[in-house]
């Protein structure tokens, strides 16, 4: 090599490492280690972890991976490593939708029967708005697969939801009347998107929305068997220094299975203020806030969450399936966007992209308010005046089986559900806030002649309680009135009632018996998350003829009793 090639070639490895370290370098040394410090605990070759990004402006200005993509061959996140996005998927399905109607192809006031006419008439107008809001009041895929004996970690194709949801006899709601999540809905938008567009959700956003931008890493994975080079795989902790493969074997979209990376999807984080993929109306439709039909405003948006935080508007989703954990959330006003994919389940994405931008954005609700925060200690739960409580003091349970326990205990309101229990804090005359988690709020409505509670959790969920009397033992021969086999004809599926040893036990020739406990007696709770709360059905003489499903994102599923 003569002096002239060496020289260049010197200069291109100069020029090559200098923009290798600016980039690096872009963020103080300081912040970098504040970040550095969030994920330390990840931040080793023996456990799964992280690929973080920021955005600013125009450019990604730092990402970074922690920890290991693959634990057998021993293969560390960076930030090039290929994603599954879980629900993150969802805007990207919605920008499919919004920007066909853009096209003048569809309208988001169709009637969802005009494009899948093989959805049942349920008797009630659900439109693509429906769906895309999480307003439509169908039950969620996911937990009916796995009421069917469908483990989710089976493989899950299309054609298989499509043909569970094709038998629906009921919806949890009429459409538009509350929100509840589900991934029903966006598996029937992919429907649509190929109904309409004549391509598959995976080729109309190759070409719509990823190739325009740049995202040349990303597409719908709509065939587990596919290999994806640099991928990361998803894990499960066992304990603090093992941990077990979590199986995903999605062959489906629209919900999910969105693969991408930091870089392209910071490449999606900057279309909603610098957009080069649609305009700002089609921006302004994804992020415009769903409406009940009491015209009551939700957060949720079209795939993605629309609110604020610290006073900035904010767009936000996160993702979980498998151990899977993700969350994006963008600033549009500030320019900055912040990532978080994790292969651990467990992982806390949300609280994390949380953590790293505050340590970029200013509280501007602080400076309007200057008020300290409030104490949230035993010391501040103690309350002068207990007695207009006392009424409300006993067991509730909701439609969907969640059971609270109120009482008094030293001049403090407690709750009781599940295996946690803690005292409340009093926010006003008559709502309260778990002192944990303050923005779940408790409402006790004093001046009302009944004792309805209702618990406000954030994303809209709201759950009503009523309350009952618990009988404390139910002799065998009481107990056998609930025994029989029953038959749900919209799944195919069987699941038996028997008595074991003076307890009521749930079967399934897919599932390990579980046990069955009387939260009154009507209602039977079990450990199943798919169906943890059983409403019973009786006739004219009281007897038991079957019960509904009443758990979560699935509501009046029927059971029959056949024996």
């Amino acid at each position: 090599m003569n002096f002239q090639r060496k020289l260049v070639f010197t200069l291109l490895l100069i020029t090559a490492f200098s923009i290798k370290q600016s980039f690096a370098q872009t963020l103080p040394d300081s912040t970098i280690k504040k970040i550095d410090n969030l994920f330390q605990e990840w931040n080793n070759t023996f456990s799964p972890g992280c690929t973080i990004g920021i955005v600013m402006n125009d450019q990604l200005i730092f990402s970074k991976g922690y920890g290991m993509a693959n634990l057998e061959y021993g293969i560390p996140n960076t930030p090039q490593t290929i994603y599954h996005m879980a629900s993150v998927s969802k805007q990207f399905t919605a920008y499919s939708i919004v920007l066909l109607a853009k096209q003048g192809k569809l309208s988001l006031d169709d009637d969802i029967h005009k494009w899948l006419p093989w959805f049942p008439d349920l008797k009630e107008k659900i439109t693509i708005r429906n769906l895309l809001n999480h307003t439509s009041g169908i039950r969620d895929q996911w937990q009916l697969l796995a009421i069917s004996g469908t483990r989710l970690d089976d493989v899950i194709t299309q054609d298989q939801i499509i043909k569970v949801l094709s038998k629906q006899q009921a919806l949890n709601f009429k459409p538009g009347e509350k929100y509840t999540y589900s991934n029903s809905g966006f598996t029937m938008l992919a429907e649509i998107v190929k109904a309409a567009s004549g391509q598959t959700l995976r080729q109309f956003s190759d070409s719509a929305i990823f190739k325009p931008l740049g995202m040349a890493s990303t597409h719908f994975h709509d065939d587990y068997t596919e290999i994806e080079k640099n991928r990361a795989y998803s894990y499960d902790r066992i304990d603090s220094a093992h941990f077990a493969n979590s199986i995903l074997s999605y062959s489906n979209d629209g919900a999910t299975s969105l693969f991408t990376n930091i870089p392209d999807m910071s490449k999606w984080v900057m279309n909603f203020y610098n957009i080069k993929v649609g305009n700002q109306k089609t921006i302004n439709e994804l992020t415009r806030n769903g409406i009940l039909n009491n015209r009551e405003k939700i957060s949720y948006a079209e795939g993605i969450v629309s609110n604020t935080y610290k006073g900035w508007r904010q767009f936000s989703h996160a993702g979980s399936d498998a151990g899977y954990r993700t969350n994006i959330s963008i600033f549009p006003d500030l320019k900055m966007g912040f990532m978080v994919f994790s292969n651990l389940g467990g992982f806390n994405p949300t609280l994390k992209t949380n953590q790293i931008a505050d340590l970029f954005i200013k509280d501007t609700t602080a400076e309007k308010t200057d008020i300290q925060k409030a104490p949230r200690d035993s010391m501040a739960a103690i309350l002068k005046d207990t007695l207009s409580l006392k009424k409300f003091m006993g067991s509730y349970i909701s439609d969907e089986g969640l059971v609270f326990r109120f009482d008094l205990k030293n001049s403090r309101l407690n709750y009781y559900v599940q295996d946690e229990s803690n005292f409340l804090i009093k926010e006003l005359k008559d709502t309260f806030s778990i002192s944990t988690a303050p923005e779940i709020k408790i409402n006790f409505g004093i001046n009302s002649k009944d004792t309805t509670v209702s618990i406000n959790v954030p994303n809209d969920q709201v759950y009503h309680l009523t309350k009952f009397t618990v009988t404390p033992v139910y002799s065998d021969e009481q107990l056998k009135k609930y025994t029989g086999t029953f038959y749900c004809p919209e799944l195919d599926c069987k699941y038996g009632i028997v008595l074991k040893n003076h307890t009521l036990m749930l079967t399934n020739v897919k599932y390990n018996d579980t046990k069955l406990t009387l939260s009154s007696p009507d209602d039977l709770i079990s450990d199943y998350w798919w169906m943890n709360h059983l409403k019973i059905l009786r006739d004219k003489n009281k007897m038991v003829t079957g019960f509904e499903v009443n758990s979560g994102r699935v509501m009046h599923l029927k059971f029959i009793k056949i024996d």
